[in-house]
């Protein structure tokens, strides 16, 4: 799997809309055959900060995420709302997907 962890400054004026501005580029981007999963979070600390976590199944899923036509549009628009340039890890790691935390159980 490709794990990305993507972390987002907005510009304050976007903060609030940031979510409905990505939409598009999330739903493409969840319908995708090699994405694992594509979710957003909203800083507790800093309310003009998002973190992207994404997943893809294999280097082949994110080169093709990459190269979509989705993921062009998605860095266009956001390039007018950011206040900073992205930070990010991209790791592959053997694992495929979210497993069970084995510290903390029901």
């Amino acid at each position: 799997m490709i794990f990305i962890a993507v972390r987002f400054t907005a510009r304050p004026e976007y903060a609030d809309t940031w979510l409905e501005r990505v939409a598009d580029f999330t739903r493409a981007t969840r319908a995708e055959p090699g994405n694992l999963f594509f979710d957003w979070s909203r800083s507790v600390d800093d309310p003009n900060q998002y973190v992207l976590l994404e997943g893809f199944a294999d280097a082949e899923a994110g080169a093709a995420h990459v190269a979509s036509d989705h993921f062009k549009a998605g860095l266009e628009a956001m390039s007018g709302l950011i206040a900073a340039t992205p930070e990010i890890i991209n790791v592959e790691t053997s694992q495929q997907g979210w497993g069970p935390m084995s510290e903390l159980t029901v």
